[in-house]
């Protein structure tokens, strides 16, 4: 699995996120394009620290903990954690913006080894953190075929 903390892998989300417009299409889900980038800055806004995790979670939810830095890509139209869910129209450019600040912001903790516990899922080491944002990232890039 590829890792956000990986230089290449950084350069490659920088570049997909590029492709990426407020034209592109959605191949599943309900999300616009603007809603998608407002999404994926929340799980990094968690790793950050930048803002509390919004909205309840299923205890259950810890089962599925493997599966988010596995080598197993996630599924299409996987139900999203009611805290995530984002339904209101968000402007693509400045959601755009915030979120390629943000991967920059997450990359450049690569060299750090102590992170806080996930509110949800508890102790992530960083192999760990860096997996899962590439691979939620990576999930919603393929979402709009960027």
């Amino acid at each position: 699995m590829k890792s956000l903390f990986d230089a290449e892998t950084y350069s490659e989300i920088k570049n997909r996120m590029a492709n990426l417009s407020e034209n592109s299409q959605k191949q599943w889900g309900k999300m616009s394009a603007g809603q998608m980038l407002y999404h994926c800055q929340l799980p990094l806004k968690i790793a950050l620290k930048t803002e509390p995790i919004k909205g309840r979670f299923n205890p259950i939810m810890k089962l599925f903990k493997k599966s988010l830095y596995s080598d197993k890509p996630w599924r299409n139209g996987l139900p999203t954690a009611s805290g995530f869910k984002v339904t209101d129209k968000k402007d693509f450019n400045k959601e755009k913006e915030v979120l390629e600040s943000m991967v920059s912001a997450f990359h450049d903790k690569k060299s750090q080894t102590n992170w806080n516990p996930h509110p949800v899922f508890g102790k992530f080491t960083a192999e760990q953190w860096g997996k899962m944002q590439y691979k939620h990232l990576d999930h919603h890039f393929r979402q709009f075929g960027v």
